[in-house]
């Protein structure tokens, strides 16, 4: 198999801040001897969850076996994802935030046809789905647990607790159409063809507003592991928990 050095668009700052996880596992548990140091499996996870290089790529490129990076990652995704915030804890930064946008996207997986409950109508494929709160400037604060992608935005976002997490709060939150009837934090654009001027007016600048959002959404799937989940739907929210570790550790 052919080798070619590659790069990674993150900060050693990143890097370091990974390699100190598996490191402090690794005296957790007592290990002696790795094939790899805590550097170079922090590189690899990095290379899986940046760059989406499958098992088979990172174990040419790091001389180990398909079974050791299967591992050295499911290692690493697994201490990270216990340090990304939960709800509770990214609503003591939210509080202090004017207002924050709310959106749902769907990271796409790989399943068949008779999978109906990871099938989303919406956008006529299958995937998972996934709420992110954004701050006003669309800097990514907080996305949920991901759910089948046939649940509705509005339906996820009430099972996660965000509705009733923002009216505590008294947070105000632009959203689109699909969280329409959500309640009084929730700001919505209005429905319908046929609206009076001053609504037009309104749904413009909700628009223009709501739009920032996406700047979030276009840093979560810049993390390119994400864009194509091949793995098991029960390890996609361990994931997508440690994107969101190394991205507040990024920032």
């Amino acid at each position: 198999m052919l080798v070619c050095p590659s790069s990674i668009d993150l900060s050693t700052r990143t890097l370091r801040y990974l390699s100190r996880q598996p490191a402090a596992r690794r005296r957790e548990i007592g290990t002696r001897w790795r094939r790899l140091s805590a550097g170079r499996q922090a590189l690899l996870v990095l290379a899986h969850l940046r760059c989406g290089d499958t098992y088979a790529q990172l174990a040419a490129g790091f001389g180990i076996k398909i079974a050791t990076v299967f591992r050295y990652i499911r290692e690493a995704v697994e201490v990270l994802a216990v340090l990304a915030p939960t709800l509770a804890e990214a609503m003591k930064t939210i509080r202090t935030k004017a207002f924050v946008i709310l959106d749902g996207t769907l990271l796409p997986i790989d399943r068949i046809a008779a999978d109906t409950p990871y099938y989303s109508g919406k956008h006529k494929r299958h995937g998972m789905n996934v709420q992110v709160l954004t701050d006003p400037f669309g800097r990514l604060l907080w996305a949920s647990p991901a759910l089948p992608g046939s649940t509705h935005d509005l339906t996820a976002a009430r099972t996660h607790g965000i509705i009733d997490a923002l009216a505590d709060a008294d947070v105000k939150c632009w959203a689109d159409k699909a969280y329409q009837g959500a309640g009084r934090p929730v700001r919505v654009p209005f429905r319908g063809r046929r609206l009076k001027r001053w609504k037009r007016r309104h749904n413009s600048t909700h628009a223009k507003i709501r739009c920032l959002g996406e700047q979030a959404m276009a840093t979560l799937k810049g993390w390119r592991l994400l864009r194509k989940i091949r793995c098991s739907t029960n390890r996609i929210t361990d994931i997508l928990k440690a994107v969101i570790a190394l991205h507040h550790a990024s920032t």
